[in-house]
């Protein structure tokens, strides 16, 4: 075994030989499984990936939605030196092809749910080498699959005997909002520093070396368990439960994996004893929120210290009606991307909060015009925040073009440029305007969605609402907004563009407002604006 805190496989074989059969390492309904039997099984799924002709550097797409199996296999990835891809499980045939192509995937494990769509596009694949089913007791797996649970058996469970670099990868590719999903190449060193140096921001304090790891999952890892309620598909999910795993600690899944259940969620925080929960906004805190409230006092939630959401807005009525539940708790708002994490930071406590969008600007963070000048604190200019220092990622896969335009280079230093608008206030803060690529120009304004969203989200009737510009002969593009009431609630149009215009200039308010039952937003809490777009042109009458 190295002596890296770098390379995950080394840091899992470390903290794998310090656990205890009384350390759960997953959970999932009745489900336990300690960290030695994690340990074993995802060594011994390692060792028969290679006997199978996988080799260190290959790719292993994840055809999963939040289960243990996710976890396991990922820690089997990284002992074995395979290259984690993520794989939404709502893609179909041709996208599916697409990630597993262009990925050049090896190994692919998908749930038994999945096998019609993989039995579509495997004879499209011929470079995958492995395909690994999981659930069920095996008996019916198709010939040209393996099934998972006959991996975790062979072999005695042992670690590798490998060699391991710090420049082993990992993949996470982006939702495709704009053309195709890339491939974020995140070698374990990148990612590792950037989390090392979150931990200093927070803590005051980060490991040098597997030592001061170890003593770190002593005293405060393994007593960690964390619920990623967003998918593992997905950054958020992923990336914290990564650091629970390496942290020793334990990563507790929900067993309705189809749909977000808010009352199996406290269930499940009150049964066992949850500290950390990874969200998204208000798609997943409103309907959090509305079980506590329908049913003050039924869960014990004194264990839960911090709620960690990413991705979207989180609205700040929500986030106190979560504290009065849970007056403990820290509520922390982490502005990031796939490209790079560790942009900003906003935490709400009982003592204190902050407004939504405001966020502290993270270390090594700069913001940039389009011209590459950095922007003048309290200027009100506006510019794209960036990334620099060690936590930046190589690029994305097999696309130098698009690596070109967004990992940018300025004064001889490399910073991720994901393209989210912000401004710099006098003190150094940051206030997220949003995405430049939905950015609305009207009548020379720019007014950003996520602003008027936040605004419309703030009456009492509104659930949930997207903003898109619509071709308008006037104005050039008209803000347009579509909206979601809560349950039995009514309000018409005019009352929400006057509640918009006592919170914004008048010039963003919505020209016109149209209702819709569900807004679709992916299990991850993130909006499709092009659907939601071509909804508003249909309703409005209007063509592209």
């Amino acid at each position: 075994m190295g002596d890296s805190i770098f390379n995950f496989g080394d840091i899992l074989d470390a903290v794998g030989a310090k656990m205890g059969p009384d350390d759960p390492a997953l959970i999932h309904g009745d489900r336990v499984i300690s960290w030695p039997d994690m340990t074993a099984r995802s060594n011994n799924v390692a060792r028969a990936l290679h006997a199978r002709g996988a080799e260190p550097g290959d790719k292993a797409g994840f055809y999963l939605r939040n289960q243990p199996e996710y976890i396991e296999a990922l820690a089997a990835c990284f002992k074995g030196r395979l290259t984690h891809v993520n794989v939404n499980y709502r893609y179909l045939d041709d996208e599916l092809t697409y990630i597993f192509d262009n990925s050049d995937a090896a190994v692919v494990f998908f749930d038994r749910e999945f096998r019609e769509h993989v039995e579509r596009v495997k004879d499209r694949l011929p470079e995958v080498k492995v395909w690994v089913e999981i659930g069920g007791d095996g008996s019916d797996t198709p010939d040209y699959a393996v099934a998972y649970e006959d991996l975790t058996q062979e072999g005695d469970g042992k670690p590798l005997d490998i060699e391991r670099s710090d420049d082993d990868l990992l993949f996470l590719y982006t939702g495709g909002t704009t053309g195709m999903p890339k491939g974020v190449m995140w070698s374990h060193r990148i990612w590792r520093e950037s989390s090392l140096e979150s931990m200093k921001t927070i803590y005051g304090f980060a490991p040098t070396n597997m030592n001061e790891h170890l003593a770190l999952v002593d005293e405060m890892g393994k007593l960690s368990r964390q619920l990623p309620a967003c998918p593992l598909m997905h950054g958020t999910g992923l990336f914290t439960a990564m650091g629970a795993m390496f942290g020793g600690g334990a990563i507790v899944t929900l067993e309705n994996t189809k749909h977000f259940d808010p009352v199996e969620l406290w269930d499940t925080v009150d049964r066992r004893g949850v500290t950390a929960m990874a969200i998204v906004g208000d798609a997943f805190a409103k309907p959090m929120l509305r079980v506590l409230e329908e049913n003050p006092g039924k869960y014990d939630l004194s264990s839960v210290q911090t709620i960690t959401s990413s991705g979207v807005m989180w609205s700040m009525d929500v986030k106190r009606g979560l504290i009065e539940h849970m007056p403990q708790v820290a509520l922390m708002d982490s502005f990031g991307a796939s490209e790079a994490v560790g942009f900003g930071m906003s935490v709400t406590t009982a003592e204190g909060v902050q407004q939504t969008a405001k966020f502290q600007i993270g270390q090594n963070c700069k913001v940039f015009t389009e011209d590459r000048r950095e922007v003048k604190p309290g200027s009100g200019e506006p510019g794209f925040i960036a990334r620099g220092g060690p936590g930046v990622p190589l690029g994305y896969y097999k696309d130098p073009e698009k690596t070109k335009k967004t990992f940018w280079e300025v004064n001889g230093e490399r910073f991720a440029v994901p393209g989210d608008w912000c401004t710099v206030e006098e003190d150094g803060t940051i206030t997220l305007l949003g995405r430049g690529s939905n950015c609305i120009n009207s009548a020379g304004e720019k007014i950003y969605p996520e602003e008027v969203e936040e605004a419309l989200k703030n009456h009492e009737a509104v659930r949930d609402a997207l903003v898109v510009g619509l071709p308008d002969e006037k104005w050039g593009q008209a803000v347009t907004a579509v909206v979601e009431l809560n349950d039995g609630a009514n309000v018409d149009e005019d009352t929400l563009k006057a509640f918009v215009q006592t919170q914004l200039a008048r010039y963003k308010a919505p020209k016109r407002i149209f209702f819709k039952p569900s807004l679709g937003r992916a299990p991850n809490g993130k909006a499709d604006y092009k659907a939601i777009k071509t909804y508003a042109m249909e309703q409005a009458g209007v063509s592209a």
